[in-house]
């Protein structure tokens, strides 16, 4: 859409719904959660809407936020179940380097700091 919010143009396609944009630091990317099939998985695409990935395939990974270098996104995960329990995670744009961050109890929304000198 244009600065003052007029002409609104869909961007996400495809089965299920897109939530929970979040813009690259160099806004050559959008991460994305994409939620259907009663999974909650995390995408990246273009401004454009175009390029569509999706980086991770688990029951419930949602909430992106990226890195500063924008190369590692960021995002929680929940295990199925009346007791699911939220960790957070990391996967880089390959969607192959996925790893659990560990945290002393369950964590959800994380979000990165600024860059420190």
């Amino acid at each position: 859409m244009n600065i003052q919010g007029s002409n609104q143009q869909r961007i996400s396609f495809g089965g299920g719904r897109a939530a929970t944009p979040e813009w690259a630091p160099r806004g050559d990317l959008i991460a994305f959660t994409r939620m259907g099939g009663g999974e909650f998985r995390i995408g990246v695409m273009t401004p454009s809407g175009g390029g569509t990935r999706l980086l991770t395939n688990s029951w419930q990974d949602e909430a992106p936020t990226w890195s500063p270098n924008g190369r590692v996104i960021q995002f929680f995960r929940t295990t199925p179940g009346r007791e699911g329990k939220s960790s957070l995670w990391q996967v880089d744009l390959t969607g192959v380097n996925l790893r659990r961050l560990p945290t002393p109890q369950d964590g959800s929304d994380p979000s990165w700091g600024p860059v420190l000198p």
